[in-house]
């Protein structure tokens, strides 16, 4: 079995890329972006065997940051995947070898500690890791579930999957005169910064949500895979949203609605129009995600299930690769916040040592 860490210039990760059907979070630009962003390193596992293949991509960050230097005896890493769902990528055969997984990931777990992480935090994607997620390795966590239209329906299919209240909604932002279009996001730029900065204020949206302009620029590098939707209302952009496009798979990114529009719901004309421009353009999916955290309970999980009838699983894959460093982190961070360790395990934050809660004894 061939294991390796490889990085973004690597032939090995262009190659996986070009042979196993993939998304943008997978791609060496999206990477690089998402590692500018979180000033952390780029960097993907490739584990193959025979026609086996895996290709597991993410973002290596140092535990230094939220503990003492001074505290710290060596170099301690942890691994997390860049925003939205990178997942791992494996080629087809793969999800018919449950053994070949299994060995994978404890190769993966081995290499790693090697290197001196001490936990991994994969978020998986919802439709490329169906299949894979069948094997129903231990280390996978149910977090939830997305919603995805399916983009082989008929028009007239899409409009019956739609909720009745979104049908009417559609309708009356056409009746109001509102038109979607799909737009160089370059020219509509500052447009849409205004819209999204004014819906994260709105929503009182975590820092998390918050991109400085250096991201929505270097967003531009993804050339033909970044779209931007736009609503209009006598001249005017008054909603708008960002898209990814690849392998059939076009996903929500970021987005948002001006607030003296609100009250008339024209982000509903916005998705109904992208799920047409995608089939029209031969793609197989709109993922639209799921609620805040996997919820399918908020309102936000409630408004994207009333556009399809197609769910799937969001999990996550949580290692720990290294028990002394973990828990030697874990105690640190109990340290630092005047608590016990028992209690920053009880809150079920992975990994414990990152967690931001602070608990009272």
């Amino acid at each position: 079995m061939k294991v390796e860490i490889i990085n973004l210039l690597s032939d090995l990760w262009l190659d996986t890329l070009t042979n196993i059907r993939h998304d943008v979070y997978q791609t060496p630009d999206y990477l690089i972006l998402e590692a500018r962003r979180t000033q952390t390193i780029p960097e993907a596992v490739y584990i193959q065997k025979d026609d086996k293949v895996l290709l597991i991509p993410y973002l290596l960050r140092q535990c230094d940051s939220m503990i003492s230097d001074e505290l710290l005896t060596s170099d301690i890493f942890d691994i997390v995947s860049p925003y939205g769902y990178p997942g791992i990528l494996a080629s087809s055969a793969v999800a018919n070898s449950p053994q070949f997984f299994d060995e994978a990931i404890k190769s993966f777990k081995e290499i790693l500690q090697a290197k001196g992480v001490c936990s991994v935090f994969l978020r998986l994607h919802p439709i490329l890791n169906q299949d894979l997620v069948q094997v129903c390795s231990p280390d996978f966590t149910q977090n939830g579930q997305t919603v995805s239209i399916d983009l082989n329906l008929s028009e007239s299919e899409l409009w019956a999957h739609t909720r009745k209240g979104h049908q009417s909604t559609i309708n009356k932002c056409k009746r109001l005169g509102f038109t979607a279009r799909v737009v160089s996001f370059e020219e509509y730029y500052d447009e849409f910064i205004a819209i999204y900065e004014e819906t994260m204020n709105r929503v009182q949206a975590q820092q998390s949500y918050y991109f400085d302009n250096s991201y929505f620029t270097g967003l531009l590098d993804l050339g033909e895979k970044l779209h931007l939707c736009i609503v209009e209302f006598e001249s005017q952009v008054i909603c708008a949203s960002l898209f990814f496009e690849c392998c059939g798979i076009i996903q929500a990114h970021l987005g948002g609605t001006k607030n003296e529009f609100l009250r008339q719901s024209p982000f509903n004309l916005l998705l109904h129009h992208v799920r047409l421009w995608g089939k029209e353009r031969g793609n197989e999916y709109l993922h639209i995600g799921g609620g805040i955290g996997g919820s399918t309970t908020d309102t936000l999980y409630t408004f994207k299930s009333g556009f399809s009838r197609q769910r799937h699983d969001f999990l996550t894959m949580r290692l720990i690769t290294d028990e002394v460093k973990y828990h030697y982190l874990v105690e640190l961070r109990a340290k630092a916040l005047n608590t016990q360790a028992k209690l920053l395990y009880q809150s079920k934050f992975f990994p414990t040592y990152r967690a931001a809660i602070t608990v009272e004894d």
